[in-house]
């Protein structure tokens, strides 16, 4: 299904497309030369010097562009915290994903490179989220980003507010013990990190070990993001005031209600990830939710990136959420680093995604045509240096084209041993 990574041949010149590199100006019959994993040179055909023996493929007609990057998706078929307790940071989504699930292939058919795989919405905190490369392979190991789950903040962690995390006892009956649950947790991990910073070294002097606060202390110390899930203009600013109060990073995700308090939301230097494609009758707090959320953003000087929160928008479908958005009145431009740049900003990975430079990560997606048309079809997509979605394969193509009862090829070859059995 997949090409060979170009890190086992020469280096590849993929030459006469447009190039949409989002760091800078289109160029026009363009040059992306990628060397193993890496990007090695963007530049106009004659400017970028391409090796001898490197592998060119002509692309002229098409576009190139950076992978997208999903701020906030489910596949993977993973879940989260369970009913026991409306905050549960210890728990975290890897533990729960399924590499082989088809939506990952789905995903990869939509030109999603990156991706934030969060928990449900139905906690107050329902758990940390983890950041992949939608790379071939078998295990979750192969797809993240981070190099080892074990000793490194390889996520961020998922928060809600307004309806979804509310209901009886121990949950939170009302927006305002929301709040204080949250506040009062948050106060807990201030303890928690004043203890282990007046311990040391000492062991002796530590306090009785918490995975949960120990998460919460990467939040606070601003190694790990905050993903909010959250709707309505009142509850924005909640978590406006809960991020002034403890000091932690934050990006703001749904954002119905963005129109009515972007100005707040640029002064808070807050990001937003927001979805295009919703189902406002799903819920009554989405019932304003507007497509000029992206230009109301953008106007007010807000970063702003998209999501597709798969399966509500499905992940082939993610550029589309970027078309619909220029068509409500935000500029191209910003619409295309929404897909981007922004997202990788939003995921701490702006040193290594988002944008076709050199030194950066070879992740990038060929398009038959105009990014915003809706006749355009993602032909291919490449992940450091690997293809993992190409459109001229028939097996690639279902999924694609095929609804969700789409089988991962590895799974077919399994049954049809089986069967041979």
């Amino acid at each position: 299904m997949a090409a060979a990574p170009l890190a086992a041949q020469a280096p590849h010149a993929f030459v006469g497309a447009r190039i949409i590199p989002v760091a800078g100006p289109e160029i026009a019959d363009g040059v992306l030369l990628v060397e193993g994993a890496k990007i090695r040179a963007v530049g106009r055909r004659g400017q970028v010097a391409i090796p001898q023996g490197a592998t060119v493929v002509e692309l002229a007609g098409k576009v190139v562009m950076p992978g997208l990057v999903d701020t906030h998706s489910h596949i993977g078929n993973g879940d989260g915290g369970d009913r026991s307790n409306p905050i549960q940071g210890d728990a975290r989504i890897l533990d729960a994903l399924d590499a082989r699930s088809d939506n990952i292939q789905r995903a990869q058919a939509g030109g999603i490179t990156t991706v934030n795989v969060m928990p449900g919405s139905g906690h107050l905190m329902s758990g940390q989220t983890v950041y992949l490369k939608l790379r071939d392979g078998g295990t979750i190991n192969d797809l993240l980003v981070c190099r080892d789950p074990m000793t490194e903040v390889c996520g961020g962690m998922k928060m809600a507010n307004g309806t979804n995390p509310r209901g009886d006892p121990p949950w939170p009956g009302t927006r305002a013990k929301a709040a204080a649950l949250v506040r009062e947790r948050f106060v807990k991990a201030q303890e928690y990190r004043a203890k282990l910073r007046a311990a040391g070294d000492d062991a002796s002097k530590r306090p009785d070990r918490s995975l949960e606060l120990d998460a919460l202390v990467e939040v606070l110390d601003g190694k790990r993001m905050v993903h909010f899930h959250t709707h309505r203009h009142d509850d924005i600013l909640t978590v406006l005031r809960l991020r002034e109060e403890f000091g932690f990073r934050v990006t703001l995700h749904h954002v119905s209600d963005a129109w009515k308090v972007a100005d707040e939301i640029a002064a808070a230097k807050v990001p937003s990830s927001i979805i295009v494609l919703d189902a406002p009758g799903g819920k009554q707090e989405a019932l304003d939710v507007s497509m000029t959320n992206g230009a109301a953003l953008e106007k007010a000087g807000a970063a702003v990136g998209f999501h597709t929160d798969d399966g509500i928008t499905d992940s082939r479908f993610f550029l589309r959420s970027a078309a619909l958005a220029v068509r409500a009145g935000m500029s191209p431009g910003a619409a295309l680093a929404a897909l981007t740049r922004a997202g990788a900003a939003m995921l701490d990975l702006a040193d290594r995604v988002g944008t076709l430079e050199p030194g950066k990560d070879a992740d990038f997606i060929v398009l038959s045509g105009d990014p915003f048309s809706t006749y355009t079809h993602v032909e291919q997509t490449w992940v450091e240096g690997r293809k993992v979605f190409d459109r001229a394969d028939p097996k690639d193509r279902a999924y694609q084209l095929g609804g969700y009862g789409v089988m991962n090829d590895r799974d077919v070859h399994w049954h049809q041993g089986m069967e041979d059995h």
